[in-house]
């Protein structure tokens, strides 16, 4: 078994390296992400992994030809992939999981920088302007916050967020008894109209598409904090710049935004950035915008790369593994 890396990391290579001799499995990679010109370098592989890069139906067929049986995502979405076509083709695709602290510690520290206002002072202190007026903030103990959401992460939000002591709804088709001591299960639009701080963790799906727009920030309180480690694709970005401008949302913490493919994981310095959504959020005192990083800790690392390895194992044992995508 052969296994070959696009879009490497330098701070993988160890974990790589140790996985690798671990399950005697020999990996090349590239920092490079997957294009027409160096998605032959995979020939002579059995698989490839890749993290966020689009592989349709072009894609598929070139890795196909080159030989390639088993496509493994390291990420938990997968909707990148164009799962279909590449069963048709016979090759087996997989993603990943981790541990779910990460991106709800992120989720907790992003409510706290929505809450004192922290781009606002810290652009005023870079100016060594220390004064008072505008920096006046709110306490996340005293507000009702709305978590969307309670799979892996978002119940780890709620754990997390319980010490803090402040009120707790929840939303989801399927209630989780364990979470009831910590806050109350109410419907969306309940959650909408009492939420101080609004997190959503739902997956992306033709469901979940704009589940943000026009239509719901009506319902949500003047001034709501709105926080995204999640997907893109769940805020109309539109509508959230028009919120934004009219007040209806009083701080955006995003980590994640529509259009993002391309952008996030590469080094752009001193390139003129063609996404005009988020030159306007950055712009935005009230916005605090991260490059997809949430998840971005040694744990969630080095738990990525053991799947991707023990996924091959499965594979090339003909075992069941819980992470490939059907």
């Amino acid at each position: 078994m052969k296994l070959y890396v696009y879009a490497m990391e330098p701070d993988e290579i160890p974990y790589f390296d140790a996985f690798s001799a671990k399950y005697g499995i020999e990996y090349g990679y590239t920092e490079e992400y997957p294009s027409p010109e160096n998605l032959s370098w995979c020939t002579g592989y059995d698989a490839i992994s890749i993290i966020t890069n689009p592989m349709g139906k072009g894609e598929l067929d070139r890795l196909y030809s080159y030989g390639i049986k088993y496509l493994i995502t390291r990420s938990i979405g997968y909707e990148h992939i164009n799962v279909r076509y590449a069963h048709q083709l016979g090759m087996r695709t997989a993603h990943v999981t981790y541990s779910p602290n990460a991106v709800a510690n992120y989720t907790i520290m992003m409510m706290l920088i929505a809450c004192r206002r922290l781009p606002f002072i810290m652009m005023k202190n870079a100016r060594q302007d220390f004064s008072l007026p505008g920096n006046l903030g709110k306490e996340l103990s005293n507000s009702t916050v709305g978590i969307v959401g309670t799979g892996n992460i978002g119940s780890a939000v709620v754990r997390h967020l319980s010490g803090f002591g402040c009120k707790i709804l929840m939303s989801d088709p399927y209630p989780k008894e364990e979470l009831k001591c910590y806050g109350e299960y109410v419907d969306t639009e309940d959650l909408y109209r009492n939420a101080d701080i609004i997190t959503l963790h739902v997956p992306a799906s033709a469901d979940t598409l704009h589940m943000i727009s026009d239509e719901e920030l009506s319902k949500m309180k003047d001034g709501v904090i709105l926080v995204n480690a999640a997907r893109g694709s769940l805020i109309d970005t539109e509508a959230m710049i028009r919120g934004l401008e009219s007040g209806k949302i009083g701080f955006a913490a995003l980590d994640t935004i529509e259009n993002e493919e391309g952008l996030y994981y590469l080094d752009h310095s001193g390139d003129i950035l063609k996404n005009h959504d988020r030159s306007i959020l950055m712009a935005f005192p009230n916005v605090f915008l991260s490059p997809h990083m949430a998840y971005y800790t040694e744990e969630t690392v080095s738990d990525r790369v053991y799947h991707v390895f023990q996924l091959l194992k499965d594979f090339a044992e003909g075992k069941e593994n819980p992470l490939e995508v059907k």
